[in-house]
């Protein structure tokens, strides 16, 4: 999910005129940053990891391969690596980036109260989205644009998709353990599911708004990945936390793979 949205704008900044080496450094940081954020989100959640969880959660800590202390130091470990990448980028762009990277900082270690509180799709869709689009595109151009801000909308909704279908296929784990993700929030599955919809919807949406504003209309022809949307909603009206582990995976590869064609179809566009 990072290389990949990463990959999107470094090529739309790159047409742009932008500087290769920011853009390399700039993905060494998010990438990172994005590792710290799953591994202390870990380091949370497996203190309320229960019977009605998927077998797979925090299992790597659960079979004592790893203990907790080990999950905080890696942490931490790649938290000093982003910000490595950050004061680099610092001296050679300014201080906009210390408060991209404030921003950043935040969402990483306030991920997993934020999940908690259904806020979870929020992060992400401004960490993968404007944060992580607009601040690219800065360090490669030294400028901010409108039109990186509706691309990083579009983009950002199937990102967010992926977490999305996560949580429903962890709703009743959630519900169990009182986590209040969005899901739980919605307080009905099947409901919940068509909000799948909504936020594939949305990306759509911005997909159609960026190509007017661009003339790039080789971009609606991502619409042809519009059945796999269908795909996944059915999928996921089949399955019930707790399955067998291959279940889980097999339904939450769908949204990935959705992203996946998505952002590789939009970085072939972008290029012509």
């Amino acid at each position: 999910m990072t290389v990949l949205s990463w990959l999107i704008i470094f090529v739309y900044s790159l047409k742009c005129g932008g500087d290769f080496l920011n853009g390399i450094v700039a993905l060494v940081g998010i990438c990172f940053a994005h590792l710290a954020t799953n591994l202390f989100d870990d380091y949370v959640d497996y203190k309320k990891v229960n019977e009605s969880s998927q077998k797979c959660k925090c299992l790597y800590i659960k079979e004592g391969k790893v203990s907790l202390s080990d999950v905080l130091r890696v942490v931490l470990i790649y938290l000093s690596l982003a910000g490595l990448a950050g004061i680099f980028l610092l001296i050679r762009c300014g201080y906009p980036v210390l408060l991209l990277s404030l921003v950043g900082c935040f969402i990483v270690l306030l991920y997993a109260k934020l999940s908690q509180v259904g806020l979870s799709e929020f992060a992400v869709g401004l960490a993968f989205g404007p944060l992580l689009f607009e601040g690219v595109y800065f360090v490669m151009t030294e400028s901010f644009s409108f039109e990186v801000l509706v691309l990083s909308f579009a983009v950002v909704m199937f990102t967010v998709g992926l977490l999305y279908v996560h949580t429903i296929l962890d709703f009743e784990g959630d519900m169990f353990s009182h986590k209040k993700t969005l899901v739980c929030r919605i307080g009905d599955k099947n409901k919940a599911i068509n909000g799948v919809f909504v936020i594939y919807g949305l990306g759509y949406l911005f997909t159609v708004v960026f190509s007017v504003m661009t003339k790039n209309f080789l971009v609606l022809f991502t619409f042809v990945l519009v059945p796999f949307v269908f795909d996944i909603a059915k999928s996921l009206k089949s399955f019930v936390c707790g399955d067998d582990t291959k279940e889980f995976y097999s339904r939450l590869l769908k949204p990935r793979n959705l992203m996946v064609y998505y952002s590789l179809l939009i970085t072939l566009f972008l290029l012509f």
